[in-house]
């Protein structure tokens, strides 16, 4: 045995459809594309762009719903006012930073809403934040103060 004589095993390989060959071939006439239409045209399986749009269509999630340009706030409760900081001290965003109560977002100056959770017993100044109404209680019944500067967007 030889290199040019080996062989595949009979049935292990198979010609190929030659279509369009004569009737003698049983795949001329039509060449296996059916009757007339579309599809037995040339270039018409490639063509057909809009083939089963509207199922396409049916299948992807459609999500509702609205994305803001503005930049959330950042809620600080009064409980954690209550354990960062000392009595007599003065809250606002630039203080939050450094004391590692809050993070810088990606463009300005956080805005920062302080809500009414926990208690609070320190002597507080809340300056350059947005405030509740309950927390706002709270501060002055501690005998702190709430100055009402609005803080500048950027």
């Amino acid at each position: 045995m030889e290199l040019h004589t080996l062989k595949p095993f009979h049935g292990s390989r198979k010609k190929a459809k030659r279509v369009g060959r004569g009737h003698g071939s049983a795949h001329g006439t039509y060449s296996t594309r059916g009757m007339k239409g579309q599809r037995a045209r040339s270039g018409g399986s490639k063509g057909l762009k809009l083939k089963g749009m509207k199922q396409l269509l049916l299948r992807i999630p459609k999500l509702g719903g609205f994305k803001s340009i503005h930049e959330k706030d950042t809620v600080v409760n009064l409980d954690i006012l209550q354990r960062v900081y000392e009595n007599g001290e003065t809250v606002t965003p630039v203080t939050l930073i450094k004391k590692h109560v809050i993070t810088v977002p990606k463009k300005g100056m956080p805005t920062v809403k302080i809500l009414g959770t926990g208690l609070l017993t320190k002597k507080l100044i809340i300056a350059k934040c947005r405030i509740s109404a309950a927390a706002k209680e709270k501060i002055e019944a501690a005998g702190g103060s709430v100055s009402l500067e609005k803080e500048k967007k950027s």
